[in-house]
């Protein structure tokens, strides 16, 4: 996959090779992607950033063309490969920019190494001080039933590489994304190693930290970084009416379902333009 005027290269974290996009010059902005995804997730809004700042979308360990080790899926290893990618690219802050799994990620590193972080937009994740509703349990219980298999080894990653699972994950969760865009992300995950790593993911990290946060583990640690939630309106289980109690600046995306980037690249630069400026 190529984009005008984005280069690619291979950084070497810890041990892991991890593939790495880069556009424009400027202040850094770190965009993380979502699960199933990789750095082509932001393929529309690259161009727009690029025009002010030094773009970087990296391809998260087990996704893209990074490698795919059968661990490491972990808060602790996660979190040290984002840093450890910053180091290696010598950057000592960035504004950052996340969405879905990856948002959790970003919390998590604002927690833990503020100073790295300028700012942080983080897309269809709720905060971690926001207390969500019984309806939004019960929306994650019907529309999202497929974090109860993926986590499982041997059944998630069967699932991913032998069922169209992929694509009703992407597909039931998109308000604009083509279908062949959805076939590329869904793609990858018949690579076994690929596979195996995104059922470690969700057993080690996502379904592990996004409960911890849903139980309001972290509602009693200060995040100091200047934040923005951006939520599909027509997000299927994450919505702003059923998150309570926050302080952070919560705001809602017409024509957009979880998959917000994909779904209104526009709105994404809008915000990123005008909230990065401002820090």
């Amino acid at each position: 996959m190529d984009l005008q005027g984005v280069s690619h290269r291979f950084v070497d974290v810890a041990g892991v090779r991890l593939h790495v996009t880069e556009a424009g010059s400027g202040e850094a902005v770190l965009m993380l992607h979502g699960f199933p995804q990789h750095w082509w997730e932001y393929r529309d809004v690259i161009p727009a950033l690029a025009q002010k700042y030094r773009v970087i979308c990296p391809d998260l360990r087990g996704a893209g063309e990074s490698d795919a080790p059968p661990t490491g899926y972990d808060r602790e290893t996660l979190l040290g490969d984002v840093t450890g990618l910053l180091d290696a690219l010598e950057l000592d802050r960035v504004h950052l920019l996340t969405h879905d799994w990856s948002g959790i990620l970003g919390f998590l590193l604002c927690l833990r190494n503020p100073e790295r972080v300028r700012d942080h937009l983080v897309l269809s994740i709720p905060p971690p001080d926001a207390r969500p509703d019984a309806q939004m349990f019960a929306r994650m219980l019907r529309y999202g039933w497929f974090n109860l298999i993926l986590p499982w080894p041997g059944l998630g990653p069967w699932a991913l590489r032998r069922t169209g699972l992929p694509r009703v994950m992407v597909g039931g969760h998109t308000a604009a994304m083509p279908v062949d865009v959805q076939e590329t992300f869904a793609e990858q995950l018949r690579d076994p190693a690929r596979a195996a790593a995104g059922s470690a993911l969700y057993r080690n990290f996502i379904q592990r930290e996004g409960m911890r946060i849903l139980r309001g583990k972290y509602s009693d640690q200060t995040i100091s970084t200047p934040t923005r939630v951006l939520l599909g309106a027509d997000d299927r289980v994450v919505r702003a009416g059923s998150l309570h109690g926050s302080a952070f600046d919560i705001r809602e995306v017409a024509g957009a379902s979880h998959f917000l980037v994909d779904d209104r690249p526009d709105a994404v630069i809008e915000h990123a333009l005008e909230f990065f400026a401002q820090h």
